[in-house]
């Protein structure tokens, strides 16, 4: 009786998940496209060489709470599979087994029946071959019940493992006992030496290889294919939405927190799955904090909000910055960093062409900077400019908000930041009329051979843009909620 009344549970849940799978997003990546990139990156692997892939783990946010489960990008580029508990394996030329002839397996977490009472179905081997593409797939366990012999290879590449990975689980085999497997498989194979001296000659001898991975990955991730431009074109507009509804809703009583919050929630009215990285709303002194997140400052009041945010679509994300003045009009002094921030800008995006490289949008933006803080007397040597301009100009955006690239010239398709930037603390070594002000502008602009795409030009970036959109009239004017701190 108990057995049929799991059955009866189990069966409505799947035709309940069934339902919802009936009216779910249909925009992402196809499996055709990631089976394009693991072709690319076999012809790019060396002779009898092997690659091993793992998905991201599970962080615990509390006790028996987890945070939102996020996929490994390298491990989502390949596959298109977003659940933990899963090992993917691409061999350089094709294996034999018997009288299957395959170059890939595919290992993934078979949901049990209680599980999916509480998770839903899960993609499961079958949804790995009807949705991925796959045609070699099984279930963790055989990972761990029938092992590959990886002493046959040259080379067996896979990234280093990070101390993150948690033991128990109800989820059996979990990402910890596959990696284990793994271990055990290699742990006869001789290691690089850590060494210095000698680390030359071991890894020569060695057949485990940590590092050429990253290098392949990251030639792949660095050119976007124009499925990835589309999705991050998205994500970038997204936030360029939310930019503009703050800017209009914008006034000195609102906190820190309700202007990320209408931020995130114009995100999810498009459709946006997550933050692309943790919210960044700094009034005043706060924007001087380069990643602050706190965003717990109750009035924003006649201060410059600088505000860094971006949606993440369908795996890929934006990020977009604007500073504004929170009453709708800049300072003297305001509007004078903000503009020697917009042109230092302007240069930046005017050298993003193919052949130059990130180290020229950042000398070119900083030249600008330097040369504007000397003439206002903000500081008193080129050399000191560093001190309110101290990060990077650019940046590589895709799956990762800071995308995996091999740093090198810039070639047609790759998408960058351009996020020059001039903060100046309280207490600085300068007239006290400065002090507090902070700016900072990024766009994400795509290099072409026709010369840089500004694809979140859509939001205003001109001190008198800003103005003018600050003075429209918003949908939040009359979105009031009651008064939760009234007394009885």
């Amino acid at each position: 009786m108990k057995t049929k009344l799991i059955l009866n549970i189990v069966l409505l849940f799947f035709v309940i998940n069934l339902m919802a799978q009936s009216d779910v997003p249909t925009d992402y990546l196809s499996a055709d496209f990631h089976k394009s990139r693991r072709e690319a990156l076999r012809s790019s692997m060396p002779e009898n060489s092997v690659a091993v892939f793992f998905s991201n783990a599970i962080r615990n946010r509390a006790n028996d709470v987890d945070f939102v489960y996020h996929q490994d990008p390298n491990f989502y580029y390949l596959t298109g599979l977003k659940e933990p508990h899963s090992v993917l394996v691409i061999f350089s030329e094709n294996q034999q087994q018997g009288d299957k002839t395959f170059n890939e397996t595919l290992y993934v977490y078979e949901r049990g029946a209680r599980y999916k009472i509480y998770n839903g179905e899960g993609t499961g081997v079958k949804g790995a071959k009807e949705q991925l593409g796959f045609s070699n797939v099984y279930g963790g366990q055989a990972f761990i019940d029938d092992p590959i012999d990886f002493s046959k290879f040259d080379k067996v590449m896979f990234k280093e493992f990070e101390d993150d990975v948690r033991k128990k689980g109800r989820e059996q085999p979990n990402l910890y006992a596959l990696i284990e497997q793994f271990k055990s498989s290699i742990n006869t194979i001789p290691m690089p030496a850590e060494n210095k001296i000698d680390a030359e000659s071991a890894a020569a001898q060695s057949i485990v290889d940590t590092k050429s991975l990253r290098t392949l990955m990251a030639g792949l991730r660095e050119i976007k294919s124009k499925e990835e431009l589309k999705l991050i074109k998205k994500a970038v507009e997204i936030s360029c939405v939310g930019q503009i509804e703050v800017m209009k809703a914008m006034h000195p009583g609102m906190s820190e927190t309700e202007t990320q919050g209408i931020h995130e929630m114009v995100f999810k009215k498009y459709g946006s799955e997550y933050e692309g990285y943790p919210s960044i709303v700094g009034a005043g002194n706060n924007g001087c904090v380069l990643h602050y997140v706190d965003n717990n400052k109750l009035n924003v009041g006649n201060e410059l909000v600088l505000m860094d945010l971006g949606a993440e679509y369908r795996g890929y994300t934006a990020d977009v910055t604007r500073t504004i003045p929170a009453n709708g009009k800049f300072t003297k002094e305001q509007k004078i960093i903000y503009d020697l921030v917009y042109d230092a800008q302007e240069a930046g995006i005017a050298s993003m062409v193919i052949g130059n490289d990130y180290k020229k949008v950042d000398m070119v933006a900083r030249d600008v900077i330097y040369k504007g803080l000397l003439a206002l007397g903000i500081t008193d040597s080129l050399h000191h400019g560093y001190t309110y301009f101290p990060h990077g100009t650019s940046h590589h955006i895709g799956l990762d908000v800071h995308d995996l690239n091999n740093r090198g010239s810039f070639k047609e398709n790759m998408i960058l930041t351009v996020e020059p930037g001039i903060y100046i603390p309280e207490g600085s070594k300068c007239d006290e009329k400065w002090w507090g002000i902070a700016v900072r502008i990024e766009d994400d602009v795509l290099v072409t051979k026709n010369g840089p795409v500004n694809y979140s030009a859509l939001a205003p970036r001109k001190s008198e843009d800003i103005e003018k959109m600050m003075a429209e009239e918003s949908i939040f004017d009359k979105f009031q909620l009651p008064d939760l701190d009234a007394e009885e």
